[in-house]
């Protein structure tokens, strides 16, 4: 895990909402581009930053890409700052 791509991941509010989204159900595009007013190239580009960071996964099922939460790495940051604020200390 590499905690500057996890916060860029979080840093962009349509990033946010898609992980947002997220947490309640698996999505596909298409589920999530409802959502938001904006192209499907700038989408796949949140959805591929969001990849990057780790904190979404995705499976293909058939024609449909699905995209989930990836509530470990919430786990693995947490654990990551402690650390960090430790060797401070």
């Amino acid at each position: 895990m590499i905690l500057p791509d996890v916060f860029k991941g979080l840093a962009d509010p349509t990033r946010r909402e898609i992980l947002s989204l997220l947490k309640d159900r698996d999505l596909n595009v298409g589920e999530i581009a409802k959502h938001f007013p904006i192209s499907m190239a700038s989408l796949s580009h949140h959805l591929n930053i969001l990849y990057e960071a780790r904190l979404v996964t995705k499976i293909k099922k058939g024609q449909f890409v699905y995209y989930s939460l990836n509530t470990t790495i919430v786990e693995d940051v947490i654990l990551k700052l402690v650390s960090l604020q430790k060797k401070e200390e």
